[in-house]
């Protein structure tokens, strides 16, 4: 069972991991050894999760989120496979608790008198130094 907030954990029949051997180097560890892991959250069929985390957690898992409505993340950056297994745990808990917060709603604000007058000044001066780029006349 994994705790991510008081309300919200997420039980291990939710969770698959499967591990296959590593990419890169490594010598002959990589060659017999199943290190990386594939951590694997059934999170649409998920009862612990509240609709709109649900939808949050869509679009903050991006790629990682299949067409079964599941989020796998995939892990070889340790050559011990219990060390990946913890890293695959803490991203996907790290990946839910971001979606547990519900972003703020932006307030539209006017532009201030003071930014409006600014930006016409700085408006008019550049037109002068552009009205002063013409040819010059009565020389030549």
């Amino acid at each position: 069972m994994l705790r991510i907030t008081d309300t919200i954990t997420i039980e291990d029949w939710e969770l698959t991991e499967s591990f296959t051997r590593s990419s890169g180097p490594g010598g002959q560890n990589v060659n017999k050894v199943s290190t990386a892991v594939e951590l694997r959250f059934e999170a649409e069929r998920s009862p612990n999760l509240p609709d709109p985390v649900k939808r949050r957690l869509r679009r903050l898992a991006g790629r990682r989120w299949t067409t079964d409505g599941a989020i796998v993340l995939r892990v070889e950056e340790t050559r011990s496979q219990a060390r990946n297994r913890d890293i695959a745990r803490e991203r996907l808990v790290d990946l839910i608790e971001r979606a547990t917060h519900a972003p703020k709603r932006r307030v539209p604000t006017k532009p201030t008198l003071g930014s409006k007058k600014r930006r016409l000044k700085a408006k008019k001066v550049r037109g002068e130094v552009k009205a002063l780029r013409g040819r010059v006349e009565g020389e030549g």
